[in-house]
């Protein structure tokens, strides 16, 4: 695995192994893609082309809590591992993974600043899902009380208008949308609900499960095409256990590299080119 260790950016590997990791704005949806075409045509140059997988939250602000009581950063990281993984498996060998440090202000400046200055060409924010309060119920798991929700499932992926290469995000969101759904992996379509007040979303590919989400920062931010994957529910318990299942978390992998793989082949030469000096 290829990681970036910045000044005030560590990889937290170790502690993770002590701590035992585990092994809206309208409700239409709107088709905001024809089939992707290359630019240029040709195919990729992998051992060039960059992909920065960007792990979401902080060992200190670490997310949602799972309905078995596992944090988000916990699934987060070790999702983004498998994908690098895969990415230099298949020839990727520039993919890397981003850790970030601190609370949650000065993690996500530290983030954003460490991503413009390393410019991949793609930026891919893994994340876990969860719902909004109203929704949690209490249930008791290993004795202790613990929280859940099965109404929901599926994985969902945002771009941001404000990204200054939104067609460029779009085009690789939905590529990776399209990955996901050939595996069988449906997204899930209740951010586009009124009763998800500010939580909804603009479904902007109805094909794909991309939705709109101008106000996350590592979207809107970010001087390159910027993507964030919700790889599933973890506060559904039976999405819990999918989503804790190496088979299943290879499919996300499988997806991540065969969306790089036409998502780079797509772009010109001379970016390419670029890329290498």
């Amino acid at each position: 695995m290829n990681c970036w260790r910045p000044a005030g950016i560590s990889i937290v590997l170790a502690a993770l192994v002590l701590m035992g990791l585990l092994g809206a704005q309208g409700a239409a949806a709107q088709t905001a893609a024809a089939p992707v075409q290359p630019l240029d045509g040709g195919q990729c140059d992998r051992a060039h082309f960059r992909l920065l997988l960007d792990v979401g939250h902080t060992a200190k602000v670490p997310g949602a809590d799972s309905a078995r009581r596992v944090p988000e950063f916990q699934f987060n990281l070790r999702l983004a591992q498998e994908i690098d993984d895969a990415m230099i498996g298949a020839g990727f060998s520039k993919t890397a993974v981003l850790v970030t440090e601190g609370p949650k202000q000065i993690g996500l400046s530290r983030r954003v600043a460490r991503a413009n200055h390393l410019a991949p060409d793609v930026l891919l924010s893994i994340h876990h899902d969860s719902v909004p309060d109203k929704f949690v119920e209490k249930w008791e798991y290993e004795g202790k009380k613990s929280y859940f929700s099965d109404r929901f499932k599926g994985h969902s992926i945002f771009v941001s208008w404000d990204n200054p290469a939104r067609e460029m995000s779009l085009r690789f969101a939905r590529l990776l949308g399209l990955q996901l759904k050939e595996r069988g992996m449906a997204y899930t379509p209740h951010y586009t609900e009124p009763f998800m007040g500010h939580y909804q979303r603009t479904l902007v590919d109805a094909e794909a499960g991309v939705y709109r989400y101008d106000q996350l920062r590592v979207l809107r931010e970010t001087r390159m095409p910027a993507v964030l994957l919700e790889a599933g529910s973890i506060i559904n318990r039976d999405e819990e256990l999918l989503l804790d299942s190496p088979e299943h978390r290879a499919l996300i992998s499988a997806s991540v590299a065969d969306a790089a793989d036409a998502y780079c082949a797509a772009l010109p030469r001379s970016h390419i080119q670029q890329a290498k000096h």
